[in-house]
């Protein structure tokens, strides 16, 4: 059986397990403008591409896994969400393991 929440569930446990990294790594969240400049052009990009292919019939979500709040009429929210949890956790593992590399590599 499938929850409404299912999806959000997903990307709050995906956000959860990253957490930890920003205090390994140079931090993504104490740099918020930062932060939003290097989301803001994934998120733009995927939701047009999403809402066309939608439109088109390419893919859809299935109702009893979303909230049913959808932007547009189209879009789940959770879709959106999607777009900005997984760049931050990319950006969170991407940060720790550049600081954890610099002090494993010689100095130039």
């Amino acid at each position: 059986m499938r929850s409404q929440y299912e999806y959000l569930a997903v990307l709050g446990v995906c956000l959860l397990i990253t957490m930890p990294l920003e205090w390994m790594g140079r931090g993504v969240y104490r740099r918020g403008n930062e932060l939003v400049r290097a989301v803001t052009p994934v998120l733009a990009v995927l939701v047009v591409w999403d809402v066309v292919a939608i439109m088109r019939g390419h893919w859809s979500f299935h109702p009893e896994a979303t909230t049913g709040v959808e932007i547009g009429g189209v879009l789940p929210i959770e879709e959106v969400l999607f777009f900005v949890a997984i760049p931050i956790c990319a950006l969170l593992t991407y940060e720790a393991v550049r600081e954890r590399s610099e002090r494993w590599l010689p100095n130039g």
